[in-house]
């Protein structure tokens, strides 16, 4: 089961203020709109009982004379311009203040309410959906009642306003707390990121690199603490490139008189008996295996000092690797180019002699020897592949890396003659180059141990 990737730390503390702010801006719009809306309504509701029963009481003063009086009365009510009444007499007959509007315009319970004796309030919608206020207000002396309805569509366009209000502002608080969030946590993390990019440059050979001291406390103990880390690293690393280079040179001087001497006796095979024989074969294998290490531990000694010089120019790729191929005895070995592979790169012929010649014998001695060598385009720009096959066991997946390690070996080539140093020069040649090597499958069977060189400057 693949693993999911997490958020970034930065994402994360951006998306936490945000949805703080979010879920601070709702609460705090919720909270406001109902407050606000109820101290409208309640004012509201107690104006419009107030307004009503003083017209109820208008009313009874009335409600003794005859009907065109009381009719008379009702239309010169003080009731709201927009709003209308309804008087219901002893008798069951409707006088309304306004024309066409009755008691069916008011809501059932509350009428109910108020023919049994009691006032009551409702709030309700007509047939066109505008909000409305009623009030009932029974008049007990002369067993009639009274119902009155407020308009409430200013009301509603208020919290509408107050409403679309608080839900800008929330979404502006969400948006400002996003913005400080992401600023926040670029700058908190800003620190981190320093000692991420110093412990970057030093695991790729930059060991001077250093964290510049920080005005605050606890980033400065950070730097502090990076800083004698990287110190430590470099002196031990030091330490130990200064002992290789030093054995190789104190090595360098017996080897070559060993060999020297190797080479004498082999001259001089024929007059040593058989037994003899065998064993100076042995010995001069071992002396040539030893002395080709030590070789190659002096190079790779130079290259951690950075004592090689680096001369880059463009060459023909094609051309080149026909010359180191026939140099190192595959002159008949194929070279394929790609349509749409560049043939020039820009290298130093010097360590790209060296990437080829120990790829054309790393295939001769663990890959049964090499089958061509392919030039293709790179998915990288400004930069191609160069590859070199075998038919050979190839590398499992679990020691691809592994094989590039210096004195490291693939569980095929364990009983092999080598010095587990081949490799690990062609990957810190192409390291130096800018480019890089790896190995992967070959189609059909073997290996394909892979490249990438630049074909500009970076």
């Amino acid at each position: 089961m693949a693993r999911r990737r997490a958020l970034r730390l930065s994402t994360r503390v951006t998306l936490f203020f945000a949805t703080t702010a979010l879920l601070g801006g709702i609460g705090l719009t919720v909270t406001t709109y109902l407050f606000a809306r109820n101290s409208l309504l309640d004012q509201r509701t107690v104006s419009a009982e107030a307004a009503a029963t003083d017209n109820a009481l208008d009313l009874n003063r009335v409600l003794d004379e005859d009907r065109r009086t009381i009719e008379e009365a009702v239309f010169d009510l003080d009731t709201d311009p927009n709003g209308w009444a309804t008087l219901i007499t002893r008798t069951g007959s409707e006088i309304p203040s306004r024309v066409g509007l009755t008691v069916a315009d008011f809501p059932d319970q509350l009428v109910e309410t108020v023919e049994r004796g009691q006032s009551g309030r409702q709030y309700f919608r007509d047939a066109d959906g505008e909000p409305w206020l009623g009030v009932g207000v029974a008049i007990r002396s002369y067993d009639a009642e009274y119902l009155e309805a407020f308009p409430l569509d200013t009301t509603e366009r208020t919290l509408r306003l107050l409403a679309t209000a608080l839900i800008v502002g929330s979404v502006l608080a969400a948006l400002l707390a996003t913005f400080f969030g992401w600023s926040t946590s670029r700058r908190l993390l800003r620190p981190l990121s320093r000692v991420a990019d110093a412990a970057g440059n030093i695991a790729h050979g930059g060991l001077d690199t250093r964290l510049e001291e920080e005005t605050d406390p606890d980033l400065n103990r950070l730097a502090g603490s990076f800083n004698e880390m990287a110190d430590a690293v470099q002196e031990r690393i030091e330490r130990e490139q200064r002992f290789a280079s030093d054995v190789s040179h104190e090595l360098r001087s017996p080897i070559t008189a060993l060999t020297a001497a190797v080479e004498v006796l082999d001259g001089r095979r024929d007059d040593l008996p058989e037994r003899t024989q065998q064993a100076l074969d042995v010995v001069v294998s071992q002396v040539r295996r030893f002395d080709a290490m030590v070789i190659d531990l002096l190079e790779l000694s130079r290259i951690d000092a950075g004592a090689t010089d680096l001369n880059p120019e463009v060459v023909d790729l094609v051309d080149l690797c026909d010359r180191v191929s026939q140099r190192y005895g595959y002159g008949d070995l194929p070279i394929e180019v790609h349509r749409r592979a560049k043939r020039e790169a820009l290298v130093d012929r010097v360590r790209f002699e060296r990437i080829l010649g120990n790829l054309l014998e790393n295939a001769t001695t663990h890959g049964n020897g090499p089958t061509r060598i392919t030039i293709e385009p790179s998915p990288v720009k400004r930069s191609v592949l160069m590859a070199v096959e075998d038919e050979g066991p190839g590398v499992a997946a679990s020691e691809r890396n592994r094989i590039f390690e210096r004195f490291a070996r693939g569980s095929a080539a364990r009983h092999r003659i080598g010095t587990g140093l081949g490799l690990a020069l062609v990957a810190e040649h192409a390291t130096a180059l800018g480019g890089e090597a790896w190995v992967e499958d070959r189609p059909g069977g073997g290996a394909r141990f892979v490249v990438r060189l630049p074909t500009e400057p970076a």
